[in-house]
């Protein structure tokens, strides 16, 4: 009896040691793979907020844009007052639309009407409200999001989007100097999707994949000068792509020193 014991508690020693082992092997693998990212995404602090900001109404005939924004604490052309703070690209001209047609790099505008060809047929279109620094203001009000059909440089049939989308916004274009290029915000809009609950997203930065589970923006550092690519894909929380129009989109961009620094 005595000798059955003995055993019984030295096989569950052996047993509670290798799962331990296991566990440690895991949690190191883990690490490993975590340290060996070249790049690094970093959540945004918190910026500022624009509670009444709004998109009323949108209208597109005879080949431009009319946008009514609500009058209040956001305006455009004004710069962001925690601009500075950010640390990262900002534009002179201030607080603007970001106009994303299909899968198209967005168009900064910073009045509310302007002309901006759209060819015949039909679009994805997203409108957001962008502080200064090229945020987007992520909120229900701030946004126009529509399937349109365009005929004569104007829109024909606008319905809802009912399906969940991600629009790609940040980065974008060429990047200039220390205080632009070392820390990169990454932002898209994700409309009619519950990122972290239902969805995530795989931001593949260069070939290397990083997981999103919240919606905001993010720092991205690492980045080398030169030519960098970013494509984002809308998945299940199992990560599977998520069959939906313009899923996934890629983006070029460019980093480059500034000679005079």
């Amino acid at each position: 009896m005595k000798n059955t014991f003995i055993l019984v508690f030295f096989l569950s020693f052996v047993l509670f040691s290798c799962k331990s082992d296991t566990k440690s092997a895991d949690i190191s693998e883990k690490a490993k793979i975590e340290t060996a990212k070249k790049y690094t995404l970093t959540p945004f602090d918190a910026s500022k907020t624009f509670a009444d900001a709004e998109i009323e109404e949108m209208a597109y005939s005879a080949g431009a844009f009319n946008f009514k924004v609500a009058e209040g604490d956001y305006t455009l052309g004004q710069q962001t007052t925690d601009a500075p703070q950010k640390m990262c690209a900002n534009s002179g001209k201030g607080q603007h639309i970001h106009l994303i047609i299909d899968n198209a790099p967005y168009a900064a505008k910073y009045t509310n009407e302007f002309e901006y060809d759209v060819e015949d047929g039909d679009h994805y279109l997203l409108a957001f409200l962008s502080r200064s620094y090229h945020e987007s203001i992520k909120t229900d009000k701030a946004h126009v999001a529509k399937k349109v059909t365009v005929a004569d440089k104007g829109i024909t049939n606008a319905q809802p989007i009912t399906a969940p989308m991600l629009f790609y916004s940040r980065p974008k274009g060429t990047y200039v100097g220390k205080n632009d290029t070392e820390k990169v915000m990454l932002d898209f809009y994700a409309v009619n999707a519950n990122i972290g609950t239902t969805q995530k997203i795989i931001a593949t930065i260069n070939g290397e994949e990083h997981e999103i589970t919240k919606w905001q923006p993010y720092y991205i550092t690492g980045m080398p000068m030169g030519e960098n690519t970013i494509e984002l894909t809308l998945t299940d929380m199992k990560g599977n792509k998520i069959d939906t129009p313009l899923n996934p989109v890629t983006r070029k961009f460019t980093l480059k020193a500034d000679p005079a620094e």
